[in-house]
């Protein structure tokens, strides 16, 4: 599975979090599109079915994400150094 960039993980869960925020508030047609469009797009982006799937699937990915650009820091201050 190809990883998707983080700030776009990030942008989409945002987007997610709004959707659900405004629907939970003031549930409308248009609020459940966006709400349903977010959560398609989460779990294609995470290779999930459901949203609990991408949500955690989600998570380890900005931690495995976050990991790599704290390996690839550490390894140009030791190239610098």
């Amino acid at each position: 599975m190809l990883l998707p960039a983080e700030k776009n993980l990030r942008a989409v869960l945002a987007r997610f979090a709004e959707a659900r925020f405004r629907h939970d508030l003031r549930a409308t047609p248009g609020t459940g599109r966006e709400l349903e469009d977010a959560s398609y797009t989460l779990c294609v982006m995470t290779g999930t079915r459901t949203m609990d799937e991408a949500l955690a699937a989600a998570d380890v990915l900005l931690e495995r994400l976050c990991a790599d650009r704290r390996g690839a820091t550490k390894s140009a201050q030791t190239l610098a150094a």
